[in-house]
């Protein structure tokens, strides 16, 4: 009986013993406990992705976008572009177009026809047009024109939206600054001469208009040469300068009398450009062989 409760004693310890010499070796031993970086890189980013504070997590979604080699990359954008809040569907929308995840087309005009918020609509636009989908350009036309296309599906409450000068204000210059033209003007002093929130927008879009192959965007360009803000007209022009069309000469040529040197520049500059490339190329004159020519015999 005695060696029996010893026995169950020593067995105790002993099994004591060992749990302090298991819990000993792993504090010895971390890398049991490491990730590869790899792995640690996704617990960061996904942590990021699913982040309360919604700033963090349109940083991170849109970080999405530099993931072009990774297949988790898209689905998880697309998954965003349902979030709550309008800065991370913006940023989900960014990354689809860097992704040139196509597959996302779907919902993509799903935004376009049902988001209410401004930077949605316009960076699912983008986004469109990145994919090679021309129903993108339909939301820039809506924003360089107020008016939509016939036969667009932009709802009522989108287009007064992105007529609404504080609605395109909030939305901010960063999806439009990377490709509006200011004339030699940078966007900080742009910002300071003026209070007009809605032109750089407008700007952007007209730049964004230059390949939209649809032949009405032609006439809204052409009809925006003449507009009452100055980037608005110089960004027309440039975009029609871009289309490589001589025709658009006729449209251009009256700004080269606008009071706004930057606009006159930008006219010279395209009515130049249009003139070049609709001159017929001069064929090459052969050249003159280098052997001598040999006299005919007598």
């Amino acid at each position: 009986m005695l060696y029996t409760i010893i026995s169950a004693q020593e067995g105790i310890s002993m099994i004591r013993f060992l749990c302090r010499s298991i819990f000993s070796a792993l504090l010895l031993c971390p890398m049991l406990f490491s990730q590869s970086p790899n792995d640690k890189a996704w617990s960061v980013f996904q942590a990021g992705l699913t982040d309360k504070n919604t700033d963090n997590r349109a940083i991170a979604v849109r970080l999405l976008g530099a993931l072009t080699a990774n297949a988790q990359a898209a689905p998880l954008a697309i998954k965003a572009l349902s979030d709550p809040q309008p800065e991370v569907r913006s940023a989900a929308a960014d990354a689809i177009g860097r992704l040139k995840a196509k597959s996302a087309i779907p919902q993509l005009n799903t935004a376009i026809q049902t988001d209410t918020e401004a930077g949605v609509v316009i960076a699912a636009g983008r986004a469109l047009i990145a994919l090679g989908d021309p129903q993108g350009y339909n939301v820039f036309y809506a924003i360089l024109t107020g008016e939509l296309k016939s036969g667009a599906s932009l709802m009522d409450q989108q287009k007064k939206m992105l007529k609404d000068p504080k609605k395109l204000a909030q939305f901010g210059f960063e999806q439009g600054v990377g490709f509006i033209p200011f004339g030699g003007i940078g966007l900080g002093v742009f910002k300071t001469l003026t209070k007009d929130d809605i032109s750089p927008v407008r700007a952007a879009a007209a730049r964004v208009l230059t390949n939209d192959p649809d032949p009405k965007t032609v006439g809204a360009l052409k009809s925006a040469v003449s507009d009452n803000s100055w980037l608005v007209r110089a960004a027309a022009i440039d975009a029609l300068a871009q289309r490589n069309d001589s025709n658009a000469i006729a449209a251009i040529t009256p700004a080269l009398d606008d009071k706004k040197e930057a606009v006159r520049y930008e006219a010279a500059a395209a009515i130049i450009h249009l003139t070049d490339i609709q001159k017929p190329k001069t064929a090459a004159k052969p050249k003159a062989s280098s052997k001598s020519k040999t006299s005919a015999p007598n």
